[in-house]
């Protein structure tokens, strides 16, 4: 480290003697137009014309049309009434300003170039101002300057397309017949990107894919797996295949921070934000909604941050994300966002506002949809004080009626959560005591489809608890709640069907003092993991809900992430890079057994495939399950014989250990025999380096225990 340091200070000031700066801003070096340097870019056709038009260099240049012809006279008190309408959009560059004048006639031609510090304001100032009326006979026609050069390379005479043969694509699907029902994940470490088979049965990974520098920011999978994302500063891009991972479309959006899947993975909505240059301004935030398939933009969204920050969690300064939700399921039908006093609710035929108008909901603070219904459910929190109170309202859409409604008091916080087939919704209620020095909480159980949709209340055993986490059964009907106060919290599992009443909730058990903070359910039930995480340091419990007994405890240690695959037979637990020691994933079988770990330095991404929903039906998955013993003879077969292979590929790795320690023994016996002659001569003539022939000789040695003079006598 110190031979490091030495280095780094003789090369820092070699540099400064020859006035070179060390710190380059390497986001500021760009490479001359068409030059590359021999590195070939893996997006070397982001930049072709007929894609992205603003890197001609012009995207922060607007021309405005239909201005006033003036004299000389006239020219300045003009120039004075555009800038003070543009200044107040962008700053506009010094002399960036330029009204041509007639050279014959010494008269304005009737438009200007103006050019603003970026081209997210030159847009901003088209937007705004294109159409705008300066009086009866002058409306600005404003176009982007980029416009003019790509308009002016159209030809004079129309050729009709060219019309290209039909190749047929790849199977996007065809990683979903492997023959060993296997699934894939995404992984992230460094630089490197990789997509890899889970073969839990051989305890280890099969690499597909790998890519460094794959993407800049994240990954990530579309809802039903189809495809994989990728985020740059040009935009966005999906890949996928048969065997390989090819790019299949881009969809153009600069310095793209966020992406969002529709369900049913047509549509991509992409989201980007800057700081305008004019400090009166508030953060500009662009969203572009894409059609998957052709890269089209369907529809944009533009404003300041502000008006995309009512409702939600996360996101990037201060907007939530995702901005729009999706409902009906993966039809993609409709699409709403939270506003101030209203939802929008979009359909996606036309892109517009259904009935062209916004639902309106006064101080309405969040929404969420259904899974699979076209259903809103909003919250209302209180007002005037709880003169009005709060309120959940259940709409159907696109008719906007109200299908139900339930007013909650003394409401000071209120949370949704669906159940993953529609069925239920709870609503989790924080009510202030009489007092209201503090609170507790209550669920709002609603039967979503049974008739007039009926209410149950639950209050847990001690409604003083404090709820830490709540979690529904995949597909099922029960749910799981950590309630009470660190580090011990009790777990209570509930279903919405007790033995003798189909319409009540029960309690099924309550475990008490788990080092638990987090709950992630098997997909299809019944299997639950009951996790520490953060300040538990990775304590995992595997709890079977049917039997209500624990199948294994075990930890790993520092956790901060897990992910059960879609099948529900494997659990990936996992350290990211928040930490900087034991970076990586283990793989675990759905009943807590640890199957194989991967260390990875840098580790900071780990997302299962998605699988699309099975084509089989509730009858048939039913019959399955009822005959699996005969389905399974074939499977177990299989894993009988990966069982007697691994045996096999033990005993081989032993015999293999074995030979190779056989081999070292008799390679030190020759060099000991050829060392021997060598030894003899070291040891002055003694033959032998058996230990037997020496001869042991008894030597008595004389010791002075002390000695002192003393004198007895004295004359």
């Amino acid at each position: 480290m110190a031979a490091e340091v030495m280095l780094m200070n003789e090369i820092e000031a070699k540099a400064a003697s020859m006035g070179i700066d060390l710190n380059i801003d390497f986001n500021s070096i760009q490479l001359p137009r068409g030059e590359d340097c021999g590195i070939v870019s893996d997006d070397e056709d982001v930049y072709h014309d007929d894609q992205l038009e603003f890197d001609s260099g012009f995207g922060n240049v607007i021309v405005v049309d239909n201005l006033p012809v003036v004299p000389r006279e006239k020219f300045e008190k003009l120039e004075g009434v555009i800038r003070k309408i543009y200044s107040q959009i962008g700053v506009i560059k010094e002399d960036g300003l330029w009204m041509p004048v007639d050279p014959e006639t010494k008269k304005t031609l009737g438009y200007c170039f103006i050019e603003y510090n970026t081209p997210q304001e030159a847009e901003l100032a088209k937007e705004k101002t294109n159409g705008y009326k300066l009086d009866r006979a002058h409306i600005f026609a404003v176009n982007m300057f980029d416009d003019f050069d790509k308009y002016m390379r159209v030809p004079d005479e129309w050729a009709p397309p060219e019309i290209k043969p039909y190749t047929p694509g790849e199977n996007l699907q065809k990683w979903l017949t492997d023959e060993k029902a296997r699934d894939q994940f995404v992984i992230r470490a460094g630089t490197d990107t990789e997509v890899l088979w889970n073969d839990a049965r051989q305890s280890k990974t099969e690499l597909v894919y790998k890519r460094t520098y794959w993407t800049e920011s994240f990954v990530q999978w579309s809802p039903l797996g189809t495809y994989l994302a990728t985020v740059h500063r040009q935009g966005a891009a999906v890949w996928g295949g048969a065997n390989t991972f090819n790019r299949l479309m881009r969809y153009a959006h600069p310095q793209v921070k966020l992406i969002d899947f529709s369900p049913g993975e047509k549509f991509l909505v992409t989201y980007s934000s800057h700081e305008p240059s004019n400090p009166r301004d508030a953060n500009r935030v662009v969203i572009n909604i894409f059609d998957v398939r052709t890269g089209k933009v369907m529809r944009d969204f533009k404003g300041s941050a502000d008006e995309f920050t009512i409702g939600g969690a996360g996101g990037v300064a201060g907007v939530s994300w995702p901005v729009f939700r999706w409902g009906g399921g993966k039809e993609d039908k409709y699409f709403a966002k939270l506003g101030k006093n209203m939802i929008s609710v979009y359909e996606t035929e036309t892109f517009s506002l259904i009935d062209k108008k916004s639902l309106k909901v006064e101080n309405v603070v969040d929404f969420s949809w259904s899974p699979t219904d076209l259903i809103l459910a909003l919250f209302v929190p209180e007002l005037g004080g709880g003169n009005q109170p709060a309120r959940v309202s259940l709409v159907q859409i696109p008719s906007k009626v109200e299908l139900r409604q339930k007013n909650l008091f003394s409401v000071s916080d209120c949370k949704m959560y669906w159940q993953s087939n529609g069925e239920y919704l709870a609503v989790k209620a924080d009510r202030y005591t009489k007092t209201k020095k503090s609170t507790y909480t209550g669920f709002e159980l609603f039967r979503i489809k049974e008739r007039d949709i009926p209410i149950e209340v639950l209050e847990l055993d001690n409604k003083n608890d404090k709820i830490i986490a709540f979690a529904w059964e995949p597909k099922g009907h029960r749910f799981a709640v950590i309630h009470g106060d660190n580090p011990r919290p009790d777990i209570s599992f509930y279903s919405m069907k007790s033995s003798h009443n189909l319409g009540r909730v029960s309690k099924l058990t309550t475990l008490k003092g788990k080092q638990a903070n987090a709950l992630f359910w098997s997909p299809g039930g019944r299997f639950i993991v009951l996790a520490g995480l953060k300040g538990f340091n990775g304590q995992l419990e595997f709890f079977n809900v049917d039997e209500l007994e624990t199948m294994a405890t075990a930890e790993h240690f520092m956790a901060t992430d897990i992910e059960w695959d879609p099948t529900g037979r494997y659990v990936a637990t996992a350290v990211t890079s928040v930490h900087e020691m034991e970076n990586g994933f283990n793989i675990w079988s759905f009943h807590g057994k640890l199957l194989y770990r991967i260390l990875k330095d840098h580790f900071f991404q780990f997302l299962w495939r998605p699988r699309p929903p099975s084509f089989l039906s509730a009858e048939k998955e039913e019959e399955i399950l009822k005959y699996l013993k005969k389905y399974s003879k074939k499977y177990d077969a299989e894993d009988q014989d990966v069982s007697m292979l691994l045996s096999e590929q033990d005993r081989e790795k032993r015999r293999m250990l074995k030979e190779e320690w056989e081999k070292w023994i008799s390679e030190w016996r020759r060099a000991s025999e050829e060392e021997k002659l060598e030894r003899q001569k070291l040891r002055d003539g003694e033959a032998s380096d058996e230990e037997e022939e020496y001869e042991a000789k008894e030597v008595e040695v004389e010791e002075i225990l002390d000695f002192s003079e003393e004198v007895l006598f004295e004359e």
